[in-house]
């Protein structure tokens, strides 16, 4: 493999190595292998996913987003916002832009360090899923924001033990085949939230989620506790903010706003995958 020039950028505590792939240098059947490679903490860059930026016919560009694990993913809200930021700063596109993902087209709206981009439309709301684990039967919400969520509201966040529950949930024959990722909540009022996340893919507790805290959001409206726009604290300590508004008992217009950073740039050695 030839050296890779790519830059590590955080969302709100979500890391990401970005290749800016048009020209086609990855080849498609690479990239899981890469991912994986370059994805490990300690043994190489290390990071809860890689994006690749591709051409597009039709929008600004096209990104092809992967988990650590090397599996493709339909979306990653904090993922977005920094791929919005990438192409911004790389002339790729301006401060406005469209580009296009698995889970439809996504626009962006950059100011500095803040990125604001609206999601695809949620689907699949279910509330109240009664569902067998080890520990006895708990209850939770499921919506799909470009990626599937379950969310559990619990009464003390810290002690929760959001890595087993959120594995065995993560993996429930109720969410068969694709799985689920596993949001834990405590509503505070009706515009703050506090989560932590279990993510597919990454097969961990992350410091932030992006879809997810939409779903965190989305789901506590459903059940009356929640109004636009929600502050959702992450388990990193940084705050993201939900917009959205309803037609009827459908959600619309899903902004998610955030910080963003650069912590370097660099070139990808052989050695490193």
């Amino acid at each position: 493999m030839e050296e890779l020039d790519f830059w590590k950028m955080n969302g709100s505590g979500n890391d990401f190595i970005i290749i800016d792939n048009r020209d086609g240098r990855v080849s498609e059947r690479d990239m899981s292998a890469l991912v994986r490679g370059a994805c490990r903490r300690r043994e190489s860059v290390g990071a809860d996913g890689m994006i690749f930026i591709v051409g597009s016919k039709k929008y600004d560009f096209a990104w092809r987003f992967f988990n650590a694990d090397g599996g493709e993913a339909e979306m990653c809200g904090n993922g977005s916002r920094c791929a919005a930021r990438f192409a911004s700063l790389n002339g790729i596109a301006g401060n406005s832009m469209t580009f296009e993902t698995l889970a439809g087209p996504i626009s962006a709206e950059i100011k500095g360090r803040i990125v604001k981009v609206l999601m695809p439309v949620p689907s699949g709301l279910r509330r109240d899923i009664e569902l067998p684990m080890k520990s006895g039967k708990i209850r939770v919400d499921f919506i799909n924001t470009g990626v599937p969520h379950a969310v559990v509201h619990v009464k003390n966040l810290d002690a929760h033990p959001v890595f087993e529950e959120g594995r065995e949930i993560r993996h429930h024959s109720m969410f068969s085949p694709a799985g689920t990722n596993a949001n834990f909540i405590c509503v505070r009022d009706r515009n703050y939230i506090e989560v932590r996340t279990y993510e597919r893919g990454v097969e961990d507790e992350t410091l932030a989620c992006g879809t997810g805290s939409i779903a965190s959001a989305l789901t506590a409206n459903a059940r009356g506790m929640a109004s636009s726009p929600v502050t959702i604290k992450t388990r990193g300590g940084e705050e993201l903010k939900i917009y959205f508004e309803k037609d009827g008992e459908s959600f619309t217009k899903v902004w998610l706003e955030g910080g963003t950073s650069i912590a370097c740039t660099g070139r990808l050695h052989e050695e490193a995958v």
